[in-house]
């Protein structure tokens, strides 16, 4: 499958803007042959936590939904999105006290988590993840962590999972989704300057010691108080760099198939040889 990754500029609280930046890159990739588009964290609404916390009303976040599947129909196209999501417990709690009328803060009781969403050319949702590690104070603010792992699903012939960001930095949470299944790890990040090692160094060791590909987005520019790296990478199994972007706007295309995971890991069979059992006895042997 041929597949794409868009690095941009968002414009925070600015959904008309940053829809049209989506629209064209899902025009542009599928022009390419593009089966999928992978976008950045929050990028609909722009990555500025405190300020989503504050301002962005959930109420919108259907609307946001069903335009971003528009565009995934209209284009005929895969594409993931980052937004933010209600968690549960935050929706029983607003059913519970539905019937005040006390209007309510956006995020009240630090209820959203920053989820990632998959949807097939047909506009259909596919697959869902919520972030489990969340990165900074700000974030730790106006969100919470989630606690599901990974879940992989067919895709256009391959195993397809997702993680959000700091996610990834974590060997065990990559590891979750290939022992899964997964082929294709689908990354949206938000990667501020200063950190270059992530995109250079290790989203290839993941994917190179989970033998599996990664494709991972950043956004680029500078949003609210932030100022972003770039550097978006796509990473094959063995370890190698398929597609690398700056530090400006970019739309990045790399082919990824099971094919190469399939040889990756017949080569060095690092799944078939772990010792879990082993590993938990290590752990409890700690102190």
């Amino acid at each position: 499958m041929l597949l794409s990754v868009l690095q941009a500029n968002a414009s925070v609280m600015d959904v008309e803007a940053n829809l049209r930046t989506i629209d064209d890159a899902a025009q542009r990739a599928a022009h390419a042959g593009a089966g999928l588009l992978l976008t950045p964290e929050l990028f609909p609404v722009g990555y500025a936590p405190l300020r989503l916390h504050a301002e962005l009303d959930p109420a919108t976040l259907p609307d946001i939904r069903e335009r971003l599947a528009d565009i995934a129909r209209r284009h005929k196209i895969g594409l993931v999105y980052s937004l933010p999501a209600v968690s549960r417990q935050a929706a029983v709690n607003q059913q519970e006290t539905a019937h005040d009328d006390v209007a309510q803060p956006a995020a009240a009781g630090n209820g959203w988590h920053i989820t990632a969403t998959l949807v097939d050319a047909s506009g259909a949702e596919v697959l869902n993840y919520a972030k489990v590690h969340l990165f900074g104070p700000e974030e730790h603010k106006a969100f919470v962590a989630a606690q599901e792992p990974p879940a992989v699903v067919d895709f256009n012939g391959l195993r397809t999972s997702m993680l959000i960001c700091y996610d990834v930095e974590f060997p065990e949470a990559v590891r979750a989704a290939a022992t899964r299944g997964a082929e294709l790890l689908l990354v949206p990040t938000a990667l501020s300057a200063g950190f270059d090692n992530v995109p250079q160094v290790l989203i290839r060791a993941r994917a190179l010691e989970s033998q599996l590909n990664v494709a991972y987005a950043n956004h680029s520019g500078h949003e609210d108080v932030y100022t972003f790296l770039g550097g978006s990478v796509v990473a094959g199994p063995d370890g190698s760099l398929l597609a690398a972007a700056g530090e400006g706007s970019a739309l990045l295309f790399a082919e990824v198939g099971a094919e190469a995971v399939k040889a990756a890991r017949e080569e060095v069979p690092y799944l078939r040889e772990r010792r879990p059992e082993l590993y938990g006895q290590w752990q409890d042997r700690q102190g």
